[in-house]
């Protein structure tokens, strides 16, 4: 039985690191990138250092992976960036990143995706989005619009690629103590995990036991799903 391929944006930290080593050990062949270089060294893992919205370094890394591998059975779209700021104190400067990152990003990697999945008439894509848009997070104006865009770009691509045997899904996880939040005030983390039917911080296994549901084989009928967690 062959190795999947799955790719995973934003690997060389927190979730995407810990999803990379999670599929390797599942006997993935994954092929991570980010902005930076990883640590990671394990035999079925490769790295790109690629900017995520950047439309000529993505299409070169897909010209890369269909040449190494001649397809992808999985994306993984985790790269995100966070800012909390009231909107009236956020230059565009922030918003024009977050929406390149988080929107933008998803968009050009899936797309790509699709190209070479179809072909095989098989695909997952997992997408993420936040627990900031349906709590409508204070400060939190720019992200979460960012992450509501994933949302409605997930439930539209999965009805445009559905005839493909390509599914699109997207995962929305609570705080997680990664470097995402880091540098958020611990009262307004708080306050925010008090809102949660499960009052505590997710974990990166929580997010993981979500990714391998939309992964599999037989969750072929499942597509254009949203999953919180934490109960918001």
């Amino acid at each position: 039985m062959r190795a999947p391929v799955t790719l995973i944006t934003g690997a060389s930290r927190g979730i995407g690191l810990h999803l990379s080593e999670h599929y390797l050990a599942l006997d993935h062949r994954v092929i991570g990138c980010s902005r930076g270089k990883s640590g990671l060294v394990h035999d079925g893992y490769t790295h790109a250092s690629v900017d995520v919205s950047d439309e000529p370094e993505v299409k070169a890394l897909f010209s890369r992976i269909r040449r190494e591998h001649g397809r992808l059975d999985h994306l993984i779209n985790n790269a995100g960036v966070a800012s909390m700021n009231h909107c009236l104190l956020t230059p565009i400067s922030t918003v024009e990143r977050l929406f390149a990152t988080n929107a933008i990003a998803t968009f050009l990697f899936s797309c790509e995706a699709a190209k070479l999945m179809k072909n095989h008439g098989y695909g997952r894509i997992v997408n993420f989005t936040s627990v900031a848009v349906p709590l409508k997070l204070e400060g939190e104006a720019a992200y979460a619009a960012s992450k509501a865009a994933v949302q409605s770009f997930t439930e539209v691509l999965a009805r445009e690629l559905a005839s493909f045997g390509v599914t699109v899904n997207a995962v929305g996880p609570p705080p997680i103590a990664t470097d995402l939040i880091k540098n958020v005030p611990q009262g307004k983390i708080q306050a925010i995990v008090e809102r949660q039917a499960i009052p505590r911080l997710g974990t990166v296994e929580d997010v993981a036991n979500v990714v391998d549901f939309f992964l599999r084989p037989s969750s072929g009928f499942v597509t254009g799903q949203i999953v919180f967690l934490g109960g918001v």
